[in-house]
C-alpha cells in the first residue's frame, strides 16, 4: 500500500448510480467524524461536479478526470491515492487497465466484480506484480460476494472454537430477500455470456468451481442448478443466480488461507422456496427462469428509489456439517436491498478496512475473507447494517 499519497481513497465511477451511493455514504461517514482524504473520479469533470452536489459532498471535494480507455490517466489516478474504489463495470470491458495500473503502482483496489473468468485472467496476469508492488487487489466487495464469503468464514471460525475442527461441508441458503440485483450485475452477466460464446477458455472457467484457485482442484461440487429437497431443513431449494461467483470466491478464500476449511471442502448455495408441493413448484419454476437475461430490470446507471433501497433486506443461512454428524448454523443479515443499498456500504467499508485496519497486509489479489475477514466483519456490523450470528440447530 502507498503511504505518502495525496488521497486515502478515490471513488472511480462516482457519476454512476452505485458510485453516487458510495460517495453519499462516504460523505455521511466523514460528517460523522471519519478522517479521510477522498476524491471523486470519472470521465467528465462537469458530470462529477453535478454528482458532488447531488450527494451533498462539500464543494471542495476534489474531482479527478480518468478514463478507462486512457491508460496514462488511470496510472496517474492510481499514483495519487492509497486505494481506488471502482464501480465501473462490466469489469471485463472496462476494468483491466485499472487493475494493471494499481498492481504496477502499489495502489490498493476494490471493486464489485462478479465475473469469475475475468478475475481468473487478472489473477494470472497481475497477482505476482501486485505481490511485488504491495498492492492489495480485492474483487467482489458487494453482495457478491461479501455476505457469503464472510458468512462461511464466520461459520468455520465458530466451528474451530466449538469443535476444534473445520466443517468440510457447508450449505449456503438464501432464506429471505427483498430487492433487486444491480443493472451492473446484469450487464456483467451478459458480457460474460457473450465472451464465453466466443472463447472456449472463458466457457471452461465459468464451469469450473475452482477457476480462482490456480493449481488446486478439490472434490466434486454440487452444481445447484436443479430443485431439490434439502434434508437438513426439510424444505425445497432452487438455484441461486449469484452462486456461480460466490462459490468461486469462497473456494479462493479457502485456498488463500492454506485450506483452513480443508482440502476436501464442499460448498453450494441455493434459495429456500418452502415446504411441500408449493415449495417444490416454486423451486422448479426458479430452475427454468433466467432473471437477468432479458431486457427488463435496471440498466447500468439506474436503480431503485431511496424507499425501495431502505425497505430491502436479506437473510442468509449457513449450515456446517461435520463428518462425525456435528452441525453448526450461522446467519448473515443485511438491513437494505442487496444490490444497491447494502452493496454501496459494503464496498466502502472494504476500502476503509484495507487502508485503516490492515495497512501492513501483503500485496496480491485477495478475497475479502482471506485478507481481512475479522476486521471487515466488525466494520460491517458496526457501520453497514450487517449482523453475523450463531443459530440453534
Amino acid at each position: 500500500m502507498r503511504s505518502a499519497t495525496e488521497f486515502d481513497l478515490i471513488v472511480y465511477g462516482a457519476t454512476g448510480y452505485t458510485g453516487k451511493l458510495v460517495a453519499e455514504y462516504l460523505r455521511r461517514r466523514v460528517a460523522g467524524g471519519l478522517e479521510l482524504r477522498w476524491a471523486m473520479a470519472g470521465r467528465n469533470l462537469d458530470k462529477l461536479a453535478v454528482a458532488r452536489t447531488e450527494v451533498g459532498a462539500p464543494e471542495d471535494t476534489p474531482l479527478i478526470a480518468a478514463d478507462g480507455d486512457d491508460v496514462s490517466s488511470l496510472s496517474a489516478m492510481a499514483g495519487r491515492t492509497k486505494c481506488v474504489l471502482t464501480t465501473v463495470g462490466p469489469y471485463q470491458l472496462y476494468g483491466s487497465g485499472l487493475v494493471a495500473a494499481c498492481a504496477t503502482r502499489g495502489t490498493d483496489y476494490v471493486d464489485l466484480c462478479g465475473e469469475p473468468a475475468w478475475m481468473a485472467e487478472m489473477i494470472d496476469s497481475y497477482d505476482a506484480k501486485a505481490k511485488a508492488s504491495g498492492a492489495r487487489i480485492v474483487f467482489s466487495c458487494g453482495f457478491d460476494s461479501i455476505p457469503f464469503d464472510l458468512g462461511v468464514y464466520f461459520l468455520e471460525a465458530e466451528a474451530m472454537q466449538k469443535f476444534g475442527c473445520a466443517m468440510p461441508r457447508v450449505k449456503g441458503r438464501v432464506r429471505r430477500m427483498k430487492g433487486t440485483f444491480s443493472g451492473g450485475t446484469a450487464a456483467s452477466l451478459k458480457a460474460t455470456l457473450a465472451a464465453a460464446a466466443k472463447d472456449r477458455r472463458v466457457y471452461d472457467r465459468l464451469r469450473d468451481p475452482f477457476a480462482l484457485t490456480p493449481g488446486f482442484v478439490g472434490p466434486t461440487q454440487p452444481h445447484g442448478m436443479k430443485p431439490e429437497l434439502d434434508a437438513a431443513l426439510n424444505v425445497w431449494v432452487g438455484p441461486f443466480v449469484m452462486a456461480a461467483i460466490n462459490t468461486r470466491n469462497v473456494h479462493r478464500t479457502n485456498y488463500l488461507l492454506q485450506h483452513a476449511y480443508g482440502r476436501d471442502f464442499v460448498y453450494d448455495e441455493m434459495v429456500i422456496t418452502g415446504a411441500g408441493e408449493k415449495g417444490k413448484a416454486i423451486a422448479e419454476a426458479m430452475a427454468t427462469e433466467k432473471p437477468m437475461s432479458g431486457d427488463g430490470g435496471p440498466k447500468p446507471g439506474e436503480g431503485p428509489t431511496k424507499v425501495e433501497r431502505e425497505t430491502g433486506f436479506y437473510d442468509l443461512l449457513f449450515i456446517g456439517e461435520g463428518s462425525d454428524g456435528k452441525t453448526l448454523r450461522v446467519s448473515v443479515k443485511g438491513d437494505m436491498d442487496p444490490g444497491y443499498g447494502s452493496t454501496s456500504k459494503m464496498i466502502t467499508e472494504s476500502a476503509l478496512c484495507l487502508i485503516q485496519d490492515v495497512p501492513s497486509a501483503p500485496g496480491g489479489i485477495w478475497t475479502p475473507g482471506a485478507l481481512m475477514a475479522k476486521a471487515l466483519t466488525n466494520r460491517l456490523q458496526q457501520y453497514a447494517g450487517l449482523t453475523f450470528a450463531l443459530e440453534a440447530a
